[in-house]
């Protein structure tokens, strides 16, 4: 018999209470009442048993866990062999490729291009704003590959060797030509040091081989996802800067030369690497006609703005299902949070967010669906700068207000609080950043004066249905009438148009609670203040309702 006294129960120290269990195991679909209403208002109803499979899908604890394994293993560069070959290898943990066969193998990168049929884009958003919870880094090649496809019919041979492989649903990340592969992604590089955003400063040059080719030398300051098996650029032709499509290997199975440096040190966004390269030589196909790399690659930058904007949104939502579930599963001074008034004044605020994402997003997807009808395209060229520069600017202090819900678990990296909180940026800055799209929406209307017309009589529609509503278009319109100054105060004016729209939709959507909730804390007598500032009045249990990922609408 041992002499050792047994621990008193006084020494048990590690009961673990009140501390929620982790968010598996739901439906992101059946959960997400703002995204079934949009789903349903923009005409997508035969997409919804598709939706309910999928919600379960990215809902699942194995998915879940994979978005974590993605982003707590980075990306490793191998540029040469064991024998000295230049290889430019980029290595991924393998939840990375899982992630991206579940995409591909979905059709997120090709869906509306091989069925484009009516609401073909709506559910593409759709499925994609659900992905994209898991993890916001592999969708990068995602949407560059989806992207890419208007850039590329551009030039019908390239379009019939190229888009039935970039279309198909296999993954192939194998280091190998494209010729040899059924599968392929592409990718972008447009940034180079010198220029940034300005990519007429560009200085890689593009000169004629004599065969159709040409001969690209130059360096890239930003090419994310360089495992592509091609990507669309911009050079410096004989006849002004033009796009091409350069491959990561030649049709005769050689290497192309195109070089990557080393990979950019980021601060969110980990999982997906991004680069800088040099091309020494490298081949490459022209892209529409010498001169016109802009107006090329400009298709391609449109889509990857509005799946910017599908991202964001997607983002939002999940740091608002975090704190929602989190409040409702914690308790504190004798309360259960989310039974708390300010704490409840919080997470409304916080749904009323997404709830404004969402009905935007879905909306431009429908234009999106009906590029033939110039209102519509007039809709999303302008609905597309406009959506991205306010979805992806509202993300991060988002994020950062979700966070704190959690309390100091929400800062920890293996809550997905802080990764959402490291990725917000990110959509907001690539693509164009604030003051580029800014300068957009006013390069649209300087330029299509249009445009701008048929934005105003889309708000029109719900003209008379609320008075600070009303007020708000006087005020927007009295702001576009004074041209003085009008690039200082271009981010006023957008923010005045995407609060409008948004305000217009949610009331078209009919939910009187979230119409009254945003335009009272978004138009209303105080404007746009902190998060959690909600006047007195607003019903702020239904609102949080809709957002609870527990709770099927």
């Amino acid at each position: 018999m041992s002499d050792t006294p047994a621990p008193s129960q006084l020494a048990s120290t590690h009961t673990v209470s009140n501390q929620p269990q982790p968010l598996h195991g739901h439906n992101l679909y059946a959960g997400d009442a703002a995204l079934c209403d949009a789903v349903a208002r923009n005409g997508s109803h035969w997409g919804e048993d598709d939706l309910q499979r999928y919600g379960e899908v990215c809902g699942r604890p194995e998915m879940i866990e994979r978005g974590y394994l993605a982003n707590a293993h980075k990306p490793e560069f191998e540029p040469h062999d064991r024998v000295g070959n230049r290889i430019d290898q980029v290595n991924y943990h393998p939840a990375y490729h899982q992630l991206m066969q579940l995409a591909l193998s979905e059709g997120l990168h090709s869906s509306p291009w091989t069925d484009p049929r009516p609401g073909a884009h709506v559910v593409r958003a759709a499925k994609y704003y659900l992905h994209c919870q898991l993890e916001a880094g592999h969708g990068c090649p995602v949407t560059m590959t989806f992207a890419s496809v208007p850039s590329i019919r551009l030039t019908p041979a390239l379009a019939e060797q190229w888009l039935p492989k970039i279309t198909d649903r296999g993954y192939d990340p194998s280091n190998r030509p494209h010729t040899e592969k059924s599968a392929l992604t592409i990718g972008m590089g447009m940034t180079e040091k010198q220029g940034g955003s300005d990519v007429r400063a560009n200085t890689t040059t593009a000169t004629p081989a004599g065969d159709g080719t040409y001969e690209l030398v130059g360096h890239k300051w930003f090419t994310s996802a360089p495992m592509c098996d091609a990507f669309l650029m911009l050079a410096q032709a004989p006849g002004g800067l033009s796009c091409f499509l350069v491959p990561r290997w030649r049709p005769d199975g050689s290497k192309n030369p195109i070089q990557v440096q080393r990979l950019k040190n980021k601060a969110g966004n980990v999982s997906n690497a991004s680069s800088e390269i040099e091309l020494r030589g490298a081949l490459g196909w022209l892209v529409g006609e010498e001169g016109r790399g802009v107006p090329a690659i400009i298709e391609m930058v449109s889509a990857t703005r509005f799946d910017c904007m599908i991202g964001s949104s997607g983002g939002q939502r999940q740091a608002a299902l975090q704190a929602i579930y989190h409040a409702s599963q914690r308790s504190a001074f004798g309360k259960t949070l989310i039974d708390q008034p300010l704490m409840q004044n919080v997470l409304a605020d916080l749904q009323l967010e997404v709830e404004g994402s969402v009905a935007m997003t879905l909306r431009m997807a429908r234009a999106f669906d009906h590029l033939d009808d110039e209102r519509e395209k007039r809709l999303m060229r302008l609905g597309t700068a406009v959506g991205k520069y306010w979805i992806c600017k509202r993300t991060p202090h988002h994020a950062y207000e979700a966070m704190e819900c959690l309390g100091g678990n929400g800062v920890i990296e293996n809550f997905i609080t802080a990764r959402l909180y490291r990725d917000a940026p990110i959509n907001a800055i690539w693509e164009g950043s604030g003051n580029v799209q800014a300068l957009d929406v006013l390069r649209a209307i300087g330029k299509t004066p249009e445009v701008l017309a048929n934005w105003m009589d889309e708000l029109a529609q719900s003209k008379g249905n609320d008075l600070r509503y009303d007020r708000a278009l006087a005020h927007l319109q009295s702001v576009l009438s004074d041209m003085d100054q009008i690039e200082y105060r271009a981010r006023h004016l957008v923010d005045q148009l995407a609060l409008t729209m948004q305000s217009h939709l949610l009331m078209q959507n009919g939910n009187t609670a979230v119409a009254e909730g945003f335009i009272a804390s978004r138009l209303g007598a105080q404007g746009v203040t902190n998060t959690g500032t909600l006047p007195v009045g607003v019903d702020v249990k239904t609102i949080i309702e809709r957002g609870n990922p527990l709770i099927t609408p």
